[in-house]
């Protein structure tokens, strides 16, 4: 009686968000090789003519360059800076509307400009709004329906999702572990009858993608929900009984290499030359009025779960505070690790073709289970309609 009900909540949960299942399958696919492929399909914008030996210029004046191609109520919400000499840096425009319908009302505003940081040159500017990756990304993240409406369908089907993998783990949970019993649940008989072999597909993939599928809907669930990500932080962090966690306090004086313009340009400039291996920074824009402003270091350019992140103090002109991967309690880490665990990134290319065909398999299971969903009502229909031809010829 009770399996009955798990296959009846499996059959019609599975069948309400099997779409949107594929949807983020499919797009998650594609997201998990964006750093790469993005290098691949646009290199002229990422990678200079060649290597420069100079230092680059100071980011105000960059910044600068790059403001003569925004348009009056434009400003930059953020930079993407490479310490490679090789490479151009990256100046974001956005401005996004939360409660609007649909991805073309939500990004108001979105572009890149790309400047070449050693001559001040304008790269290209990039329209990110139609941009492939992005459009590929924003359908995984809301369908491209907003970030309000969105999220939230894409949230729910995630959590959903959870429940069809863990009602159809014990769906397929062997009566005998030995025998046939068990390879027919672990093994696929390629060489059994359609029907039979989509049933086996279903059984085998999702139970060989049910711990990778867990980590990959949890890990999406955190970005969805931040209400969750922060009792999920929360609750192993308090797990952790070493004193980490706190912030290096430090009253360095920032060296003064430029002696005009902001004092940014000396911090970022001591940063290239502390971190000149580092895979990428990035700068927010921070308020006039803010007394701080931050640099965040990834160590490695395409992980997030490996950086430093530096607050500069406006007043004293010193740096205030650095927080680091390396002193991160436990739940901290595994925020930080976050995106690296959702796009499989965590151990560079091995994890992510691995996140890649879980991700496809996971595509594939709403698509078996409807077969065999609509194999069974065909099988019950022409059982129904063989019953009532006999009762016509029995009266």
């Amino acid at each position: 009686m009770v399996k009955r009900i798990i296959l009846w909540l499996h059959k019609w949960l599975g069948l309400t968000t099997g779409i949107v299942v594929i949807i983020l399958g499919l797009s998650g696919c594609v997201y998990t090789f964006f750093d790469e492929l993005k290098l691949i399909s646009y290199p002229e914008k990422y990678y200079l003519d060649r290597e420069y030996k100079n230092e680059a210029l100071p980011l105000s004046q960059l910044k600068k360059s790059a403001s003569q191609y925004l348009e009056s109520d434009e400003s930059i919400s953020r930079v993407d800076l490479y310490p490679s000499k090789s490479r151009s840096w990256i100046f974001r425009v956005q401005e996004i509307d939360p409660e609007a319908f649909g991805y073309w009302n939500y990004f108001k505003t979105y572009k890149r400009i790309f400047i070449n940081p050693y001559t001040g040159q304008l790269v290209t500017i990039e329209n990110s709004k139609t941009e492939f990756f992005q459009i590929i990304l924003q359908l995984h993240m809301n369908l491209l329906l907003g970030k309000k409406y969105g999220t939230w369908v894409v949230g729910i089907s995630t959590i959903v999702f959870v429940i069809t993998l863990i009602s159809g783990l014990i769906l397929w949970w062997p009566k005998r572990w030995r025998g046939k019993t068990l390879k027919r649940s672990l093994w696929i008989d390629w060489k059994s009858k359609w029907k039979r072999l989509n049933y086996d597909l279903h059984n085998v993939i999702g139970i060989y993608s049910f711990l990778i599928a867990l980590v990959l809907a949890i890990t999406g669930l955190v970005f969805t929900y931040p209400s969750f990500k922060k009792s999920y932080i929360t609750f192993f962090n308090s797990l952790d009984i070493r004193h980490l966690g706190v912030k290096e306090e430090t009253h360095d004086k920032i060296p003064e290499y430029f002696r005009e313009g902001e004092q940014i340009d000396n911090a970022l400039h001591y940063l290239l030359n502390k971190y000149p291996n580092s895979g990428m920074m990035s700068i927010r824009s921070s308020k006039e009025e803010d007394q701080t402003f931050d640099v965040q270091i990834r160590l490695e350019e395409m992980k997030t779960g490996n950086f430093r992140w530096y607050y500069f103090n406006k007043g004293t002109n010193t740096i205030e505070k650095i927080n680091s991967s390396e002193n991160q309690k436990t739940g901290d880490k595994l925020g930080s690790l976050n995106y690296d665990l959702h796009t499989g990134n965590i151990s560079g290319m091995p994890t992510k073709i691995l996140a890649f065909i879980i991700s496809l398999f996971c595509a594939s299971l709403p698509v078996t289970g409807f077969i065999i969903w609509r194999h069974k009502v065909k099988g019950n229909r022409r059982k129904s309609s063989k019953r009532s031809g006999i009762n016509k010829r029995n009266p």
